[in-house]
């Protein structure tokens, strides 16, 4: 009896990275892919229903990325206190009555309320995953569970697409079905998540609250906020930049014709391509974090460039589909795995500190570049951001080590 009450135990332990990977796959499926990003994907609809301008729309997405810093600020200490759990629980359904208000919404008060509401969700959700991988995963498999956990976005924006695509079916209203979809997914995901991820604070003997600052940490900071920024120019704008060439491109033939297919097709292409980001951990560990931080930044700059140079042009919509998906999504791979390594002793906490990076980023990026677009255009704006995402290449980490040295600790 003893053996297979053993049995079972090790059945247990050997099955929860898989659990844990699943939880987490949904939670950030629904709080980044669904409530963060959800807002770009229908925003030619939100513009038509609410009378939104290009620079309101900048200002709004900004507003959205605010309630997701200010949810970063708060995760750091109350997940040393409380542990994970309760912590992924709260933006799951903040995800859930934020897109509820969204789809209900009548006006554009209660849709900016839902949506900065549905932002919240992702800045409670992630970095807590760093301390639950901690807890539940074997050392040598982490930053694998933590490449795939990453990576749940990538998914949510594989049946976002599909979604969108029938809600054209239905004009006027569809959109709003589709969100309430996105609604009953987030109670879904959080209701797995209490069922997975281990109850109570962290037993630890190291120092709670902020971990200290290290030089180690300004490269990964400075690449958190690049990619914050231009991460939130490409989800808020894309859509609007492809349907607005989309009446006079290669992209379609208007907004009853082709055109109004083009970018449902583009974000499941993305979306489909950015699965890829579930390798993130693999690539790392085999390439090292350098080469594959140089090659992710490298094709964004690209994708984001193709956007600014021909929004028009299926070929140039599709490649910047498949070089975005991927390396965004493995982006945010990296810098859990990145901050990890700088911050092993206070994983949540030092994540936060990083996501916290990444949100400045997206709090400026929409606003900035609304406004630019409104007096320079969107093709131009693309550029631009094209161009700060070079940056981020002389931000790449200096040193080269295997994940099983012991110096990953420093």
């Amino acid at each position: 009896m003893a053996t297979a009450m053993n049995s079972r135990t090790d059945s247990r332990t050997e099955s929860a990275p898989g659990r844990l990977a699943l939880a987490g796959v949904s939670a950030i499926g629904v709080t980044f892919g669904f409530a963060r990003y959800g807002y770009g994907l229908f925003l030619p609809e939100l513009r038509s229903e609410f009378g939104l301008s290009v620079s309101l729309v900048g200002l709004i997405g900004s507003a959205t990325y605010a309630g997701y810093l200010a949810a970063l600020l708060l995760v750091g200490g109350l997940v040393a206190r409380f542990g994970p759990r309760p912590l992924v629980l709260v933006g799951g359904l903040s995800a859930a009555v934020g897109m509820g208000l969204v789809a209900l919404a009548q006006g554009p008060g209660l849709l900016i309320t839902g949506l900065v509401l549905a932002g919240t969700s992702s800045g409670w959700a992630w970095a807590p995953y760093s301390d639950a991988v901690d807890r539940m995963v074997p050392a040598g498999r982490r930053e694998q569970v933590m490449g795939t956990i990453a990576s749940g976005t990538a998914f949510a924006v594989v049946i976002a697409g599909p979604l969108a695509l029938l809600a054209l079916l239905v004009p006027g209203t569809g959109w709003r079905y589709v969100w309430l979809l996105f609604t009953l997914a987030a109670l879904a995901a959080s209701a797995y998540n209490a069922r997975v991820l281990p109850r109570g604070a962290i037993r630890t003997t190291a120092r709670a609250g902020r971990p200290a600052y290290r030089r180690s940490a300004l490269p990964l900071l400075l690449t958190a906020v690049l990619y914050g920024l231009v991460g939130a120019v490409y989800w808020s704008f894309a859509v609007e930049a492809i349907s607005g060439a989309a009446g006079t491109g290669a992209a379609g033939t208007g907004a009853a014709g082709t055109g109004s297919a083009t970018a449902p097709l583009f974000w499941s292409l993305m979306g489909a391509a950015g699965t890829a980001g579930a390798l993130t951990g693999h690539a790392v560990t085999r390439y090292g974090l350098r080469r594959v931080h140089m090659g992710l930044f490298t094709g964004i700059a690209v994708a984001v460039a193709l956007l600014g140079l021909a929004p028009g042009s299926l070929p140039a919509v599709a490649a910047s589909a498949l070089l975005y998906g991927p390396c965004f999504m493995a982006g945010s791979g990296v810098l859990a795995v990145w901050s990890y390594r700088v911050f092993p002793e206070q994983p949540s906490a030092g994540f936060s500190v990083t996501v916290f990076f990444l949100g400045l980023g997206t709090i400026a990026g929409p606003a900035l570049v609304g406004t630019y677009a409104e007096t320079y255009g969107l093709r131009a704006a693309f550029l631009l951001t094209a161009g700060v995402a070079a940056l981020a290449l002389i931000c790449a980490p200096r040193r080269v080590f295997p994940v099983s040295s012991p110096r990953e600790k420093g």
